[in-house]
């Protein structure tokens, strides 16, 4: 399981994946979250603005990453 860390919370579910280089665009983890190949804590996740805070584990690809906080040194 890898970890993303979080800079602020809560974040939009697409935006994690395209950040964390999962896919290459928005729009394309949109389509992959409305198909259904996204999970978030087990269950399968079809809002694509979903908000995700610290410790929600997502599920992509057959790969799991869980979520972690640390704001940003302002």
């Amino acid at each position: 399981m890898r970890t993303v860390t979080l800079t602020q919370e809560p974040t939009e579910l697409y935006k994690i994946l395209k950040f964390d280089g999962l896919v290459t665009t928005g729009g394309e983890a949109k389509l992959l979250i409305g198909d259904g190949q996204v999970t978030v804590n087990g269950e399968v996740e079809t809002r694509k603005r979903r908000k995700i805070v610290a410790g929600d584990v997502i599920g992509f690809a057959g790969e799991e990453i869980e979520t972690e906080y640390l704001p940003a040194i302002q």
